[in-house]
């Protein structure tokens, strides 16, 4: 992807065109995020990607409105990706889930609405209550995916995909999809590059979308045997940065751009949000990106496990 610009989109088989580079808002609520995306939007930031899980939907709503009704945007101008409540992960709860989203977000439709894991939680429960989710055993993923493909006939959402599926399970779907997964939207970053997804993913045709490109640093420590790695320090990636006079959060970003994997990386600090968009003046050759490609450590560079998720059936990653 040698011409790689701020306006770059992915394309899906399915027919969605999405953006290759957005704002993620997982952490970002209030104030902070509605600076962050003001500043997003007049930086050029055009996708922005959230969750009824990040509880920050009525706030996104309310900048966008602002932006709509002064003119500044069209509602085309932008690709909202929003995705399903964890405990609406059945097909009776996706249209009421779904219709409360798009009125916190003061919206008639999405452009991608996600399944957000393959794993649901008990219908009501919250992840902030005490001893947190009971996990809901039933989940029946192709059951729910009929029932995405639904809202789209509806017009609700333009497009549909997964979120923290393996390919096994994106197979599966596949299986028995009338409209197929346009993307999917998994952890990926120089330490957890899911090669076997990308792999997969083209051969079918859908767009992969990357979460923690930059190796979410702040998180809890992750990786097997409660590894705390972090991409920013690499020294090959602080090498790269050098040669090409940038930070090394802008050398992580550029590397899965240049994979052909759209990135969402999340900041409320409007400066970071200018600076982490400034990843189109410049290239990494062959050469880097093959450095960078065999520093993926796989399974052992993973930092999201969800683990009390583990004994669920469509539980996505290895135990």
């Amino acid at each position: 992807m040698a011409q790689l610009c701020a306006t770059s989109v992915l394309k899906s088989a399915s027919g969605m065109a999405m953006p290759v580079f957005g704002l993620g808002t997982w952490q970002s609520t209030d104030e902070a995020l509605e600076k962050a995306l003001n500043a997003a939007l007049e930086a050029g930031y055009r996708l922005i990607d959230t969750a009824a899980l990040y509880a920050n939907e009525a706030v996104i709503g309310r900048v966008l409105s602002q932006w709509f009704s002064s003119g500044k945007l069209k509602r085309e101008d932008l690709f909202i990706t929003t995705k399903l409540a964890i405990d609406s992960n059945s097909p009776q709860y996706v249209r009421e889930s779904l219709e409360t989203q798009l009125k916190q977000l003061q919206l008639e439709y999405v452009d991608l609405y996600l399944i957000h894991m393959a794993v649901g939680v008990v219908h009501g429960d919250s992840f902030l209550q005490k001893g947190g989710p009971r996990v809901d055993m039933s989940t029946d993923i192709l059951a729910l995916w009929k029932e995405m493909e639904k809202q789209v006939d509806e017009g609700l959402t333009k497009a549909i995909g997964i979120s923290n599926f393996n390919t096994k399970q994106i197979e599966r779907v596949l299986s028995i999809a009338r409209i197929p997964p346009a993307n999917l939207q998994i952890e990926l970053h120089l330490y957890c590059q899911g090669k076997a997804e990308q792999e997969f993913c083209r051969s079918k045709g859908i767009t992969l979308t990357s979460y923690a490109t930059l190796g979410s640093p702040g998180a809890p420590p992750g990786g097997l045997n409660g590894a705390n790695f972090n991409p920013l320090l690499d020294p090959v990636v602080a090498r790269i940065a050098q040669s090409h006079n940038k930070n090394p959060g802008q050398i992580l970003l550029r590397f899965v751009l240049q994979l052909g994997i759209a990135v969402i990386p999340k900041s409320t600090n409007p400066d970071r949000v200018r600076e982490n968009m400034k990843v189109f003046d410049f290239e990494l050759t062959p050469a880097e990106m093959t450095e960078l490609k065999a520093l993926d450590k796989g399974e052992e560079g993973r930092r999201f496990h969800f683990d009390f998720l583990r004994a669920h059936p469509e539980y996505p990653y290895p135990n």
